[in-house]
């Protein structure tokens, strides 16, 4: 198997990113003043709506992972100080967790019935996963008509399981895309395979431009990380987009990534040189060699990971659509609220009640604290004359199916890496893809 060598990676833990996007909670100076924006906006928003008639007190736990600068202290803050301003009545206490053992944490408290009263993330937690197992409020009374035609129609159908029930009340979305090093691309001649205009390519011309990389001395320009399931969802974009083939079924009921279009996929990536297989980095990880110069591309790349890491990128950094046959089709990241349902009547009204006020009457400076972008159809240009946001917002277009609600996504997300590791170990591509379509769906069969 061909890997990146270890010493890189220490160096680059160094700077202690987090594989999903976000880096985790601070409280320094630099924090807080990056927190200002939101907070401005929030205070701004929060001035101009009445006190709403205060309710039944209650004290209620929000929890939530490292979603844009939802993972820092001083955002938050900002934010819960403003609906505070509102209601009063509501106390929230706040515990940060990481992608690192955040599940963990989270089904430890389920299982010892001290759940949160609120979990922040997308529908894979919330819906396929939690709600599945019994433990989430129906949130269906919140989506009103007018919240259901003014919220993305991919974004609705990925907050409600199959028998229509909302677990997830959303707030924001991104698409992950992939990353270039300009500067290397250019000083190589591989620029040439990039469509400049719209951020896509061939895989034809994605193939090339790795050769070319690889001819000029770059033995590391891309990772196909597989040391665990942090920033999967690249890998799977990766694969799927080269000759188009799917990850489920169109009704998410089944996996299907053992077609002849990921087969070919992964026989082409083994097969090319500077593609390196390598089980000892996850997604974080990958992300921190690219920022630090060891790969020439990233495969786990949104706006956050640009905006957190400016002030240490010493080249220009171009986000790219993931390279297809056709158009390309980007795994989104949805986030948004689940309530546990803890057996509380009074916790589920005031969680809701926070719900609420940060999506519906916060929802600008609730969704910049995300860096991402709002469900809502009525705010698609929020960021209008943002240099950054309009080049990242682009991506949008390519939003792929939501396929990460298929009943076994837990199983299924180990059963891909370790997929990759044997497929870059040398054993049998075919063999291993039908290993992991079999075990993932015995699991979507429980």
């Amino acid at each position: 198997m061909k890997k990146i060598l270890a010493l890189c990676l220490s160096a680059a833990m160094a700077l202690s990113m987090v594989a999903c996007g976000s880096k985790p909670a601070e409280t320094t100076a630099a924090a807080t003043e990056a927190a200002a924006p939101a907070a401005t906006e929030a205070a701004t928003e929060a001035a101009a709506t009445e006190a709403a008639p205060a309710g039944e007190a209650a004290e209620i736990s929000l929890w939530t992972y490292p979603i844009g600068k939802w993972g820092d202290q001083a955002t938050v803050d900002a934010l819960i100080a403003d609906f505070n301003a509102a209601h009063p009545e509501i106390t929230v206490k706040v515990e940060y967790l990481t992608y690192a053992d955040g599940d963990d944490k989270v089904n430890t408290a389920i299982e010892g019935n001290a759940a949160p009263d609120i979990v922040m993330e997308g529908p894979e937690r919330l819906v396929a996963n939690w709600g599945a197992k019994g433990v989430m409020v129906d949130l269906t009374d919140l989506w009103t008509d007018e919240v259901k035609a003014d919220t993305n129609a991919s974004v609705e159908a990925a907050c409600r399981n199959a028998d229509g029930v909302y677990y997830e009340y959303p707030l924001c979305m991104t698409a992950h895309t992939m990353a270039i090093n300009r500067d290397v691309f250019e000083e190589t001649g591989a620029w040439q395979y990039v469509d400049e205009a719209t951020h896509t390519w061939t895989t034809e011309n994605f193939l090339k431009a790795v050769q070319t990389l690889y001819d000029a001395g770059y033995t590391n320009v891309g990772a196909v990380f597989c040391g665990g399931q942090g920033g999967d969802q690249g890998t799977r974009a990766l694969i799927n987009n080269m000759y188009s083939g799917t990850f489920t079924n169109a009704d998410h009921t089944e996996y299907t990534a053992n077609s002849a279009e990921n087969i070919k996929a992964l026989e082409t990536l083994v097969a090319q040189d500077g593609i390196n297989f390598d089980p000892a980095i996850q997604g974080g990880d990958e992300i921190n060699l690219f920022v630090q110069g060891v790969l020439q591309m990233a495969f786990c790349w949104n706006i956050a990971q640009e905006t957190n890491n400016a002030e240490i990128l010493g080249f220009d950094v171009f986000p790219m659509a993931f390279p297809s046959d056709k158009d390309p089709q980007l795994c989104g990241g949805i986030w948004g609220f689940g309530v546990f349902d803890n057996g509380d009547a009074a916790k589920v009204e005031a969680s809701k009640t926070f719900i609420k006020w940060i999506c519906d009457e916060n929802t600008k400076a609730s969704v910049e604290a995300s860096t991402y972008w709002s469900v809502r159809n009525s705010l698609a240009d929020m960021y209008a004359g943002d240099e950054m946001k309009t080049e990242y917002g682009q991506f949008m277009q390519y939003m792929g199916d939501y396929y990460q609600v298929v009943n076994g996504w837990a199983t299924a997300r180990t059963e891909w890496w370790n997929m990759l590791q044997k497929v870059g170990s040398g054993e049998d591509i075919a063999t291993c893809v039908e290993t992991f379509v079999t075990n993932a769906n015995a699991a979507a069969a429980n």
